[in-house]
């Protein structure tokens, strides 16, 4: 390394949502870092629509989740979708979902889902990681190349408007830079997976006239289903007049946008088209997501249908993840096995998120064609066999986000497992868990914060009830150690029921790592305490 060469603990190439979520993270643990972007911030089109109510959690650690649902979607407008063969014709079903302002929370979380796209949350997102003195965020900069070696990455930067490059070097590289980026190429990292499995197209357009020219009132989704099945989505990007088309598959390659905005109205209408964008529908996972000192996340690291809103979801879970371990590990009390479990508790999930969009996908294609006859006799109170399989597969649509939480690191070597049984796959409602390895349960406090709010400056260690056990062992453990450690005794026995056992250690990430029913004595505290930090 050259003596003048700026040295920066980590590097994240790829200031999309996921790059700028692990910047949010690492400047929020006080982590210097520098996040770099070949583009120049902007947003043109609304690619991805709608916030998880885990990222929305994410959001709220933040203290941005306020900014994030004031922007885009009206509080008193419904998130309703609608199912209908264009908007002349009628309707066929709706699955009704309240406006934010009215819509009670899930008992499971302190958020709900929200409605902002990219091309708002993006930039709140960055405004905030503007504000954060360990950050620093470079438009029109892209990174050009790296090497790696046992002590670090050196990597070129590159001005894309100057054409000057940059050497630094980083601790770390993190490479966020989407499905086309350069960091998992030049890792030379296989892509596993279904493949390319659909074409499709986006129209993103503006009619603040459309809405008074139909009788399908305000809703978020529009679902149009015609003799040849469910060939699109359109989504309302603002409630004020920005939509998006999405054709699932145009497969013959041969659409044109304004024919394609007649099929969906059934006539014309007035428009202005803003932008049209083709692109590939994909099953993919990374075949690994760590090579060194180099990471991939995101949409670098899998590629999946937005059917669901799987993508950003998963993207931002696994920089959360990385975040706390490379924080550790840049601070010296994070062990080897720390940075060596971001692939092992992610790339399982990422694997069966990528997979609920497909079926989510092949679901939505799979709804029956309907005829323009049988359409006609709906809309005068004759129910034919198409229309009542639509509607009974958009019941199976309704309060389908909990399985965004129903998962658990079941093979990881920073967690200690318990010896209790997983939840049931697919089930219908939401089973709360405090079993090691899982997000740790949401419960509302007399002082009115969830518990999540307690989580994320370290590891927390929950006294629950009130005779729980002592904590000092693992105190003077994680002392010993460095490893930051803050104890909260919680008298409510609510949640020392959802906890189930009075002693329970969670991550930074909100993550529980070890629980048990009696305090450890000082050797197997400083067991619990290596295991979870990684250097067992």
């Amino acid at each position: 390394m050259a003596p003048s060469m700026p040295q920066i603990p980590v590097l994240i190439a790829g200031a999309g949502p996921v790059g700028l979520g692990l910047a949010a993270e690492l400047g929020r643990l006080a982590i210097p870092c520098l996040l770099v972007e070949k583009r120049d911030g902007s947003v043109p089109v609304p690619k991805m629509s709608q916030v998880s109510a885990r990222n929305m959690e994410f959001c709220r650690r933040w203290g941005i989740a306020d900014s994030v649902r004031a922007a885009g979607w009206p509080a008193d407008y419904p998130g309703d979708i609608v199912y209908q063969r264009n908007f002349s014709g009628p309707e066929l079903a709706r699955l009704e979902i309240p406006a934010y302002a009215a819509r009670d929370r899930q008992p499971f979380t302190p958020e709900s889902p929200c409605h902002c796209p990219q091309i708002f949350f993006d930039p709140i997102l960055a405004d905030h990681v503007k504000t954060l003195a360990p950050v620093t965020l470079r438009y029109n900069t892209g990174l050009d190349s790296f090497t790696q070696g046992p002590d670090g990455v050196r990597a070129v930067l590159r001005d894309s408007v100057s054409g000057e490059s940059q050497e630094i070097w980083a601790g770390y590289l993190v490479g966020c830079d989407g499905p086309g980026g350069m960091v998992r190429a030049a890792l030379g990292i296989d892509l596993g997976g279904l493949g390319v499995f659909a074409h499709s197209i986006n129209i993103f357009f503006r009619s603040k006239e459309m809405i008074g020219l139909h009788d399908k009132g305000i809703a978020r989704f529009h679902r149009s289903i015609d003799e040849t099945g469910a060939w699109s989505e359109m989504i309302a990007i603002d409630g004020h007049g920005l939509y998006r088309l999405s054709v699932y598959d145009d497969a013959e390659g041969n659409t044109d946008a304004e024919d394609t905005l007649r099929r969906l109205f059934g006539g014309d209408f007035p428009h202005e088209i803003i932008d049209v964008t083709h692109w590939e529908r994909r099953d993919f996972v990374a075949e690994t997501y760590r090579v060194g000192r180099v990471f991939i996340a995101g949409d670098a690291a899998h590629q999946c249908s937005p059917t669901g809103g799987y993508g950003m979801h998963t993207g931002l879970e696994e920089a959360m993840n990385l975040a706390w371990k490379l924080a550790a590990v840049t601070e010296g009390w994070g062990g080897e096995e720390l940075l060596g479990s971001y692939e092992a508790e992610r790339r399982p999930v990422a694997r069966r998120n990528v997979t609920l969009a497909t079926r989510s996908y092949d679901a939505l294609t799979s709804i029956p064609a309907i005829s323009a006859e049988e359409a006609a006799r709906c809309a005068a109170g004759e129910i034919g066999p198409n229309v009542t399989a639509l509607r009974e597969s958009v019941r199976a649509f309704a309060g389908s986000d909990f399985h965004k939480f129903q998962y658990a690191y079941e093979e990881t070597p920073v967690c200690i497992p318990d010896g209790t049984a997983a939840p049931p796959e697919g089930g219908l409602e939401f089973v709360p868990s405090a079993r090691p390895g899982t997000r740790a349960p949401h419960a509302w406090l007399a002082d009115g914060r969830s518990t999540l709010d307690l989580f994320g400056d370290g590891f927390t260690c929950l006294r629950l009830g009130e005779d729980a056990p002592e904590s000092t062992t693992l105190e003077r453990a994680a002392a010993a150690a460095g490893v930051p450690l803050t104890v909260t005794a919680l008298s409510e026995a609510a949640v020392a029921e959802m906890y189930e056992m009075p002693l329970c250690l969670v991550r930074p990430d909100g993550h529980v790592a070890w629980r048990a029913s009696e305090a450890p004595d000082d050797a197997a505290a400083r067991s619990i305490i290596d295991r979870v930090r990684g250097a067992a």
